[in-house]
């Protein structure tokens, strides 16, 4: 007898879809290979540059926030140099990358400040900072246009041994939750989530309780009871990992359009990193953020909308524009922590009053 094919669900046939037009465009790490099969050309003056990088997210997630990434960095440096790519808490804890980085137990960094524990004034705008931004764009041309880059160059300028080398943007944040929906404010309460510092520090004014445990450990937690849910991504992420296997519910009401993630290197290795492949790094750099903001763009509203997983919920109106009323007071007391500080609150602020007045389509 043959067996009749399980008909793929319509979050499935999304996943797929996306999935084969990364390999069409070449934006899966094929683009820059020379030749991923072919044999390396190594330098005979001397052995090839060695480096080993973590980042923040777990192998599933790790698969389309910075593999592609490597995949193409080292086949494009033909023997010269090969980085080797560790993912959540393999090496060092996420809370601890920071200090790894910078005593030089790992050579580079993909990560936030915020979770990564940096001791700049301004890791609490790394991550997720509550209505800074609408769109993934924003955060690139608020780096590109208004100043972010001089001013996050500015503030590891006065870290010794790190050296940030690029900021991009991954995907909106929602809360996602196992057994009970949030219809309001009060269903926050007491609610256990994973997330990232800075939103679960906002959030908690509504008690909401940010619960850290390593990554790959979020699964269980929620399957076990440990904690309650999550508010750490968006729905592209959520769907791909696997949490919207376990979550039931989905809010709908984003806190913000984008996280701020950062690339970073020990300066010592980045030193000893000849020109021409520290040129390839950083293009294979915007060759990710470039694929990230594809990868997640195009799946956000589309399992959004036909996604089976999760049931949608909404905050009402008042309320929710009580949260947008309560971020500009958290915008207020985090500009008056540090002078710097206070330059990214306003830059926020001047390229918000932008997109405004320019109208659809930027808001």
């Amino acid at each position: 007898m043959t067996e009749t094919p399980n008909t793929p669900t319509p979050s499935q046939r999304i996943l797929a879809t996306r999935r084969n037009f990364m390999k069409r465009a070449g934006l899966g790490g094929a683009a820059l290979a020379v030749s991923p099969l072919a044999a390396p050309h190594l330098n005979a003056q001397s052995a090839p540059i060695k480096w080993r990088l973590q980042t923040y997210s777990g192998a599933p997630l790790g698969a389309h926030v910075i593999l592609p990434q490597i995949e193409a960095f080292n086949a494009a440096a033909n023997g010269e140099m090969e980085i080797e790519l560790y993912y959540a808490d393999q090496l060092v804890p996420t809370a601890e990358l920071f200090r790894a980085l910078q005593n030089g137990v790992l050579d580079a960094v993909q990560s936030d400040e915020a979770s990564m524990a940096s001791p700049v004034d301004i890791s609490v705008f790394g991550g997720y900072f509550p209505f800074a931004t609408r769109y993934s764009l924003d955060v690139a041309a608020m780096f590109m246009y208004y100043g972010l880059d001089k001013i996050w160059q500015e503030a590891y300028d006065e870290v010794d041994n790190v050296t940030w080398l690029s900021t991009g943007a991954w995907d909106p944040l929602h809360i996602f939750t196992v057994n009970e929906p949030i219809r309001s404010l009060a269903d926050m309460k007491g609610k256990r989530v994973f997330g990232v510092p800075t939103a679960g520090k906002f959030l908690s004014r509504y008690g909401l309780i940010p619960v850290t445990v390593p990554w790959d450990d979020v699964e269980v937690a929620m399957r076990t009871g440990e904690l309650d849910g999550v508010a750490w991504c968006g729905f592209t992420e959520a769907y791909e990992v696997g949490w919207a296997d376990v979550c039931n519910y989905a809010l709908t009401n984003s806190v913000t359009g984008a996280w701020f993630g950062s690339y970073f290197a020990n300066s010592e290795s980045w030193a000893k990193v000849p020109p021409h492949l520290k040129q390839l790094f950083l293009s294979t750099i915007d060759q990710s953020h470039y694929y990230r903001n594809i990868w997640y763009w195009g799946g956000e509203a589309k399992l959004r909308v036909e996604g089976e997983k999760m049931e949608l919920t909404s905050l009402p109106p008042e309320e929710w524009a009580q949260v947008v009323s309560d971020a500009q007071g958290f915008w207020d007391e985090i500009a008056a922590s540090s002078p710097r500080s206070a330059k990214v609150v306003e830059i926020f602020k001047q390229y918000a009053a932008v997109q405004e007045a320019a109208g659809y389509p930027y808001r």
